[in-house]
């Protein structure tokens, strides 16, 4: 597998963002390594939290989240998933996959990290993978956060709003990272904050993760993860770990799925499950001190 890796140097100077990187290898499907990226926070010992982000985004987008979680005394961890922020990126479309997305998470979460007591918060692609290690790895997880994410089987279609977005990426001579991010969020963003999002991605050959995610997400009942997610639907309809729903106001593309989860999951019944106002799809961009307090007062009651 031909790996790329970002200068260091791009991440220099970035806003609010003040973590050092931690770094660890994870097996590749050819019997090499990829280097998988993480930051933390918060006290070594406190109860940890894993904050997994989607497409096309990195660990920077938790950076108003981080704070207060750690000043809570909980211990924020932030991987970048494979083929972003300052993870190895594949160089091909077809070196991604769902499973193999999940098995990366997976082996830096519990082989590396050695993480127990999880409370997962997963947005996006990080629910999507996030949802998986729960239903596979229940063992490991003490409570859930779904924030704006869901775990298609390709039993219902996907809003039509996905689609313009996923024929977008396909379409795109040059893919806009900073673009793609901004248009899910309400807030505008500074220079800095733009070029923070484009900073994984010196050249377009660096952008095969985000161009893949899109064509990884089930649309069909056969496709190569609905049985994965099938199976998990499954455990997630059995399970007791504490489940909170916190969905922003104002995402057409996960919306749907809010319902669904809590009507789904024993863990989520009989909870007020917030709704995150003035928020788009990337919430923790619009209102991350917001979900952050939900997150500390879920730990704190359960």
């Amino acid at each position: 597998m031909r790996a790329l890796r970002t200068p260091e140097e791009r991440f220099a100077d970035l806003p609010e963002f003040p973590y050092p990187p931690r770094f660890a290898d994870v097996a590749d499907p050819d019997g090499g390594t990829l280097r998988m990226a993480w930051i933390e926070d918060g006290p070594a010992d406190g109860p940890p939290v894993l904050l997994l982000h989607g497409e096309p985004s990195w660990s920077f987008l938790y950076r108003t989240m981080i704070p207060g979680l750690a000043a809570a005394g909980l211990r924020p961890i932030a991987p970048d998933l494979v083929g972003f922020g300052r993870s190895d990126k594949p160089g091909e479309i077809a070196d991604h996959s769902y499973a193999r997305h999940v098995e990366w998470v997976r082996a830096l979460a519990f082989d590396v990290l050695d993480l127990r007591g999880l409370t997962l918060v997963g947005q996006d692609w990080g629910g999507l993978l996030g949802l998986r290690l729960v239903a596979e790895h229940p063992d490991r997880f003490a409570r859930v956060v779904a924030a704006n994410t869901g775990l298609p089987t390709g039993d219902v279609d996907m809003p039509e709003v996905w689609w313009r977005f996923r024929r977008a990426v396909e379409r795109a001579e040059v893919l806009d990272v900073a673009r793609l991010v901004q248009s899910g969020c309400r807030t505008r963003f500074t220079p800095e904050v733009r070029a923070a999002y484009d900073a994984p991605f010196p050249a377009e050959e660096f952008k095969a993760g985000p161009r893949a995610m899109p064509l990884l997400v089930p649309t069909r009942p056969d496709d190569p993860a609905t049985e994965a997610n099938r199976a998990a639907w499954t455990a997630l309809s059995r399970s007791e770990i504490p489940f909170l729903c916190a969905f922003s106001d104002g995402d057409p593309i996960t919306a749907a799925m809010n319902p669904v989860l809590q009507r789904a999951v024993p863990g989520a019944a009989g909870r007020v499950h917030p709704t995150i106002t003035g928020a788009g799809h990337f919430l923790q961009e619009d209102a991350g001190p917001a979900l952050a307090a939900e997150v500390v007062a879920f730990v704190r009651s359960t």
